[in-house]
């Protein structure tokens, strides 16, 4: 699995969005991490290719592999992290990384993607049951149930 993170950090660097594309199967679903979802290798690859002829033209994919977890002798699920490094930047800002889920598949041509899932890396913190947020939303719970606003219960 690391070798084939490898590969995708490196396609994306070379600006090689078949390549790129080529780690995944053909039916992969992928999940950018804007929320938009490609399903099937073909589109996510065309956005890919758009994408690094223009806006993304010259960046780089960094990124390493968080953990690695078989499922069976042929499914894994990985997480690692990435960011896009733009071609004026010497490194990431922090609000660039971004964190990724995929399930890897034993295929006849070796292992491949077959799902990711991308998100930004924006922890928040949980406010505490009493903290100043949390009494305030329970107040306007309150407050809606009163007035029939919001969810039946």
């Amino acid at each position: 699995m690391q070798q084939l993170f490898d590969r995708l950090l490196q396609a994306w660097t070379d600006n090689d969005a078949t390549a790129y594309g080529a780690c995944f199967t053909e039916d992969s679903d992928y999940v950018s991490y804007d929320g938009t979802r490609a399903v099937g290798r073909a589109p996510m690859q065309d956005a890919h290719d758009r994408l690094l002829r223009g806006v993304l033209a010259g960046s780089a994919l960094v990124g390493d592999v968080e953990s690695i977890r078989p499922v069976t002798a042929d499914v894994a699920i990985v997480h690692g992290t990435g960011s896009v490094l733009m071609p004026w930047r010497s490194r990431l800002p922090r609000r660039r990384l971004s964190r990724q889920t995929l399930v890897a598949v034993r295929t006849s041509a070796g292992w491949r993607f077959t799902a990711l899932h991308n998100g930004r890396v924006r922890p928040v913190r949980i406010p505490a049951p009493g903290s100043a947020p949390a009494r305030l939303a329970q107040a306007m719970g309150r407050c809606a149930r009163r007035l029939g606003l919001g969810r039946a219960r």
